[in-house]
């Protein structure tokens, strides 16, 4: 791999642990790491890559989505639906999927995150129609050229026993425990700089037992991977825990075994001061996903308060059919204006959104490697040019998340490029949209 020297940016906004911001700064990357942060740098055999008039971060992390669901964007019947009446709409039709729709529509739902400056991202991949596997989406992955972190989900409580989702969504429990051990001993890589990590992930305490809660994470644990589910996500959520339980979610989870800095939780909107102290203790992690809370009403999650307290919280965009975009900066945007609202215009500042949305979603995901421009750390870096009509006039263009751009001019991972003048370099988005879009007219005329 060939060396890159990315020249004269503007400004760097580094995350590193003195939170440096580097002005007229390079970055040299080489073998896949930041090899040198700083001025007047020269690497004679070095591709130069000149980042004028451009600020530079850290890659996005994206702690929490579904790619598959890029493919039911905009549904008549589920734009206006509440979390449960939501599902209901879109279980059937996501039931006609097959390994080709799991693999194109992770395909653009990973190269829409790309551009939108993500260099890693996890995937919660619950439902396995048609023959999918969790294959289709790693594969894609390898693709597109983001670093990925796939969890093999799981539902099993079908409606017949009294769950959401249909039978025919819903798998035996032994064979969901088989299929983890297959894929983690298949893609499954602990070193640091891995391109693929698997978790596991049961999708909710709605939707499997209580027996595989605990056996996911007995396995999770043998296996020494991470775990993820969603917790908390809304009033419906609090009242199903408290019926079926007689808990709230976060003793469900400690009941468990699903506290620890292994573990992540995606939502956690209606979390109490308890349950964010026992996350804050614990070192459990959150996958905040604001434009879907706001979206299914779900409401403002406690951020501020869960920050203060020392919870580990990163950002998801949760999946397209509840967002109805995957863009990680405007997610980041968004998280840093619901804190205002919520707790007054100097609750969160644009520079700790970001934080979040870069070494927060990096500690989350267990990935200290990545989430800073640092010596030693990976070479996921996003260039964004500060030129754009979005930017025209701003005083500090290090303040990335007031008057964007949203968009990235390029993105390295692991020191190649994937985005190049703000098109993708690895895939032909051209056919890969079309191709997306016919599957997505097959599945509306069905």
């Amino acid at each position: 791999m060939h060396d890159v020297l990315i020249k004269g940016a503007d400004v760097i906004l580094t995350m590193d642990d003195q939170r440096r911001e580097l002005h007229n700064a390079d970055v040299l990357l080489r073998n896949g790491q930041i090899a040198q942060v700083g001025q007047d740098l020269i690497a004679e055999a070095a591709e130069v890559v000149h980042a004028n008039g451009k600020t530079i971060t850290p890659g996005l992390v994206n702690t929490h989505h579904h790619l598959y669901q890029t493919l039911t964007r905009a549904v008549p019947g589920a734009q206006d639906a509440l979390l449960f009446g939501w599902l209901q709409r879109l279980y059937p039709i996501w039931a006609r999927f097959g390994p080709e729709e799991m693999y194109v529509s992770a395909q653009v739902g990973l190269a829409e995150l790309a551009l939108s400056g993500c260099t890693l991202t996890s995937d919660h991949l619950y439902l396995y129609p048609g023959g999918a596997r969790l294959d289709d989406t790693i594969a894609a992955a390898r693709d597109i050229g983001l670093r990925f972190h796939a969890t093999r989900g799981a539902m099993s409580i079908g409606e017949s026993d009294g769950g959401l989702p249909p039978d025919a969504l819903v798998e035996n429990e032994a064979a969901i425990l088989e299929d983890c051990i297959r894929v983690i001993d298949a893609f499954h890589d602990p070193k640091p700089g891995a391109m693929v990590r698997v978790g596991v992930a049961p999708c909710s305490p709605f939707s499997v037992t209580r027996d595989l809660m605990r056996d996911a994470a007995i396995l999770a644990r043998d296996k020494g991977v991470m775990m993820h589910t969603h917790l908390a996500e809304n009033d419906e959520d609090i009242a199903y825990s408290l019926e079926k339980f007689g808990c709230r979610p976060g003793q469900y989870a400690e009941d468990l075994g699903w506290t620890g800095d292994d573990v992540w939780h995606a939502h956690c909107v209606k979390l109490d001061g308890q349950e964010i102290d026992l996350f804050a203790r614990s070192r459990t992690g959150v996958a905040h996903c604001p434009c879907s809370n706001c979206r299914l009403g779900s409401g403002i999650a406690p951020v501020r308060q869960m920050r203060d307290a020392g919870v580990p919280v990163g950002l998801g965009v949760d999946g397209s059919a509840s967002n109805d975009i995957g863009n990680l900066a405007g997610e980041a945007r968004q998280a840093m204006l619901l804190q205002r609202v919520q707790n007054g215009a100097d609750a969160m500042s644009p520079r700790e959104a970001l934080e979040i949305a870069t070494r927060g979603g990096a500690q989350v995901l267990g990935r200290d490697d990545c989430g800073q421009i640092a010596i030693g750390k990976r070479a996921d870096i996003a260039i964004w040019n500060a030129q754009t009509i979005e930017n025209a006039g701003s005083w500090d263009p290090a303040a990335l998340l007031l008057a964007g751009p949203v968009k990235v001019d390029a993105l390295f991972v692991e020191g190649r490029q994937v985005v190049a003048e703000g098109q993708m370099t690895t895939v032909d988005m051209g056919q890969v949209i079309a191709r997306q879009n016919t599957l997505a007219r097959k599945l509306a005329d069905a």
